[in-house]
C-alpha cells in the first residue's frame, strides 16, 4: 500500500520544490485544473511513459486524483513502485480538497479574451 501524505505536508513540499507531482486524473481534467506544476499520467501510460516523464526515480513522488473514492492515484502509484520508484506517496484527498481549501490551482488551457 502507498504512503499517504497530508495536504499541508504536500503544500510546503510544493512550495519548497521538493516534490514531482503526478496528476492521475488525465486529459481534460488536467487542462482544465490541476495542482501546481502537476504532471499529468494515467495508468494506461506509466509503462510507456515512466523513464521520460520521471527520470529520477529515488525523487520524491505524489500522486493525486479527485477525491478518497477515484482510484486513479493510488493505481498509478503503486505502479510506479512496481517500476523502482522508491519514494512514492498518495494525495488521498485529491484535488477537490485542494480547491476547497482554496490553494492555487493551474491550467493547461490558453487564456481567453
Amino acid at each position: 500500500m502507498t504512503a499517504l501524505i497530508t495536504r499541508d505536508e504536500l503544500k510546503a513540499a510544493i512550495d519548497a520544490g521538493t516534490v514531482t507531482v503526478v496528476d492521475a486524473l488525465g486529459g481534460g481534467y488536467y487542462e482544465q485544473q490541476h495542482l501546481p506544476g502537476a504532471r499529468p499520467l494515467v495508468l494506461a501510460d506509466v509503462d510507456a511513459q515512466a523513464a521520460t516523464a520521471l527520470p529520477d526515480r529515488d525523487a520524491a513522488i505524489v500522486t493525486y486524483c479527485s477525491n478518497p473514492a477515484c482510484p486513479n492515484s493510488g493505481q498509478v502509484a503503486d505502479r510506479l513502485s512496481v517500476l523502482g520508484y522508491s519514494n512514492v506517496r498518495k494525495y488521498r484527498e485529491g484535488i477537490e480538497d485542494w480547491v476547497a481549501a482554496g490553494l492555487p490551482t493551474e491550467s493547461a488551457r490558453p487564456a481567453s479574451r
